[in-house]
């Protein structure tokens, strides 16, 4: 049976999922390294480029450019007052600002904004709301149809869950203004949080985000490598977008932001990550919007790999730019490699096959995502990093847990299917009393939970085999899957209940005065 054909099968299938995570995991080792180098570099004073000065914040307005700042919203009744206000502030001159409200909604929002946008016009900010009565093209046909009657220079991009600060304009408009800055066609801030201690969830998202931004997007800028545009709190030149080189926004992705900005490097134009710059956002309170976040995030990024994997490979970049690329865009092929791992672990076993454990090993255990996610939380937190570090456990089972999902939008990506561009609903939340699942947003209980239940139970029936063949070593692996995915159940289930429940006392709430006003007319 060692020997038979179907074994052999299974080994290799391990083999591939085991060396794959392995990757990544030397990815995150290579990235962490190559993060303190730059800091290093950093404090000996040497800067990548030397900025024009452009006065103080009240100063020389006469030399600031033109800016749009688009706003694309979707339903976001939330939010959408806060978004409007925090850009409608910004500290910029008032004859070089405007700010485009691109609304696709089909609720309540769209009043709300108009009538926000009308009070800002009131003082003197130029606000329009531009609505459409289709969404063709989602997000991106929403910014392409936005562009049309744009008058700036560059393009600012927010999305709703997210509040600039003041000067954020003028914290980034220069970086395209510096001596070196003709060429650079747009520039992508640090993501922070208004709501990182609302829950353990928000806070393994916290630790997740403080690791892509502060380590990985800052090690591939450092060293010239292609790094994405995150699709909101960055800045973009005109030019750059309505290159013909470059082809604008398009949406045969669901990540017109990482496509866009690969394809602008592609065609020479350089991007720029501003560590220094922050913007803060909402972390997705439910699970289940973290999910379909991360469902679309993992689709889109998959589908922009074999969208433009030709044109990175024969794009005249050098082949380690060329290689880091495709480690880059197919991020999210970590979820498949981890499911094939769970699928085929205990049918080995029960074969009577010790699995090539040391290979697993290599990768799960690797140092790389730990050493990243500490240093990241090192860097904004000094002292005080390990408290937050502490959520790595649970960001892990997180992981585990959304594997499937993520595997079934990276397989659909991978075979050319398109999909509907399913927004991260907004709540509002800052606050621990603050309470989501009254909202009407609060996301339904989908029916993958029964394959998530299915797996977990699987990884049960795993760790049993592991106990009965006495191959201990394949038991916290099968572990870390029963707890994922029974967790991410779990925890979407009781979600679900707590946002029907919310409905249906809200709807009783609603009929009871309706009730007693015909029992009055009897």
């Amino acid at each position: 049976m060692l020997n038979s054909p179907i074994v052999v099968l299974l080994q290799f299938f391990y083999t591939v999922g085991a060396l794959g995570l392995a990757v990544y995991g030397l990815q995150a080792l290579i990235l962490t390294i190559l993060r303190l180098r730059s800091e290093r570099m950093s404090k000996r004073g040497r800067t990548r480029s030397k900025s024009v000065s452009l006065g103080s914040t009240n100063g020389d307005d006469e030399f600031w450019p033109a800016v749009t700042v688009q706003l694309p919203l979707y339903n976001e009744v939330h939010v959408v007052n806060r978004l409007i206000d925090a850009c409608a502030g910004l500290n910029y001159p008032r004859d070089r600002l405007q700010i485009q409200v691109l609304d696709d909604s089909t609720d309540g929002t769209t009043a709300l904004a108009q009538r926000r946008a009308a009070l800002w016009r009131g003082r003197g900010v130029n606000v329009e709301v531009l609505h459409r009565s289709d969404r063709r093209g989602f997000k991106a046909g929403a910014l392409k149809e936005g562009l049309r009657t744009a008058n700036g220079e560059y393009v600012a991009v927010f999305d709703a869950d997210f509040t600039p600060d003041r000067d954020f304009l003028r914290q980034t408009v220069p970086t395209f203004l510096s001596l070196d800055g003709d060429r650079v066609g747009f520039a992508q801030t640090r993501w922070t949080h208004l709501n990182a201690g609302y829950s353990a969830l928000t806070r393994a998202q916290a630790l997740a985000l403080d690791g892509h931004f502060v380590v990985e997007q800052a090690a591939r800028f450092s060293v010239g490598l292609a790094f994405g545009f995150n699709g909101s709190a960055g800045v973009w030149r005109r030019a750059c977008i309505e290159d013909p080189n470059v082809g604008g926004w398009q949406d045969d992705t669901l990540c017109e932001d990482l496509d866009l900005s690969y394809r602008a490097q592609l065609a020479g134009w350089r991007g720029v990550y501003l560590d220094g710059v922050e913007a803060p956002a909402e972390l997705p309170p439910q699970l289940l919007a973290f999910k379909r976040q991360q469902f679309r995030w993992a689709k889109g990024s998959v589908a922009t790999l074999r969208k433009l994997s030709g044109r990175v490979w024969k794009g005249g970049w050098p082949t380690l730019k060329r290689l880091a690329a495709f480690v880059h865009l197919g991020g999210y092929l970590i979820h498949p490699l981890l499911l094939l791992l769970l699928l085929v672990s205990p049918l080995l076993m029960l074969f009577g096959s010790q699995p090539y454990w040391p290979l697993a090993y290599l990768s799960l255990v690797s140092a790389g995502p730990p050493a990243l996610y500490a240093l990241a939380q090192r860097r904004l937190w000094g002292r005080a990093w390990l408290r937050r570090w502490a959520y790595l456990p649970l960001l892990m089972l997180l992981g585990m847990g959304l594997s499937l999902s993520n595997s079934i939008a990276a397989l659909q990506a991978l075979l050319g299917r398109g999909g509907t561009f399913l927004r991260t609903p907004k709540f509002h939340v800052r606050r621990e009393a603050d309470e989501w699942h009254r909202s009407g947003y609060a996301l339904e209980l989908e029916p993958l939970v029964a394959a998530e239940i299915f797996l977990a139970l699987y990884a049960v029936g795993g760790c049993f085999i592991s106990v009965v063949h006495g191959q201990w070593l394949n038991l916290p692996f099968l572990l870390s899957f029963t707890c994922g995915y029974a967790s991410a159940a779990a925890i979407g289930i009781r979600e679900a209940w707590l946002a029907r429940s919310a409905r249906t006392r809200q709807r009783r709430q609603t009929t009871r005065p309706l009730r007693a006003k015909n029992l009055v007319k009897s």
